[in-house]
């Protein structure tokens, strides 16, 4: 795809923004402690992070959506997390500089997060992401990421056509989304990444690092298009 100057850059929140994996093991540790079971080692939980609820729990009970039990612990994870949001979660190193540079050059940025409304709302102000331009949580349209309808529901709420976003996530299903929608699309290494190696996700670009970002943008509002 070629990559030329958006508008906006539309980002993934956990993983991708934020680093609230910290928080969100200590959710589901707080099940398995309360079950009388040693808690899973935060190693084994990060990478599951940026899947919510389901990689949580697929990491620490070895259960999916279809096993019994599971919306139980599901709901209590919930409740866990929503009482605790904000103990260790914080921005990346860099995201602040990155999105002071987004604004710098005349662009906007949203988010565009699988996770749902019931904790995004509440976060965005607790974590200093409250001046996005959008945010659009799982809950917020009828399919959630890979399903392309979050970005172009972003999109829209931007009066701005896809392909003058640009997506960037730490999982392989946002990168599906973003190719889905028609957004050029950013694999962010900074992430959590999941169990799938992020150079074989198809991205447009693969970046390690927040400035990484900031330095292709500058580069692409420099020259106008930049070929991937």
């Amino acid at each position: 795809m070629s990559f030329t100057a958006p508008r906006a850059i539309l980002f993934d929140l956990d993983g991708t923004l934020a680093d609230t994996a910290p928080d969100l093991a200590a959710a589901v540790n707080q099940l398995r402690t309360a079950r009388g079971l040693a808690p899973t080692p935060y190693e084994i939980l990060r990478p599951t992070a940026s899947a919510g609820a389901r990689g949580m729990i697929g990491a620490s009970f070895g259960l999916t959506p279809a096993d019994e039990g599971y919306e139980e612990l599901r709901q209590g994870f919930f409740d866990n997390y929503q009482a605790a949001m904000m103990v260790h979660s914080r921005l990346f190193d860099g995201v602040r500089e990155l999105l002071d540079g987004i604004e710098a050059a005349g662009l906007v940025w949203g988010i565009v997060t699988n996770k749902p409304a019931r904790f995004t709302d509440p976060l965005m102000p607790l974590i200093g992401l409250d001046h996005a331009s959008c945010v659009v949580s799982g809950d917020t349209t009828a399919h959630a990421k890979p399903h392309p309808a979050p970005l172009l529901e972003a999109a829209n709420r931007l009066g701005l056509a896809p392909e003058q976003c640009w997506y960037a996530g730490d999982d392989l299903r946002d990168i599906q989304a973003g190719r889905a929608a028609g957004m050029p699309t950013i694999a962010c290494q900074w992430g959590y990444c999941g169990a799938v190696e992020p150079q074989s996700w198809d991205a447009d670009h693969l970046l390690a690092t927040p400035q990484d970002l900031l330095a292709l943008l500058r580069a692409t509002l420099k020259d106008g298009a930049l070929a991937a």
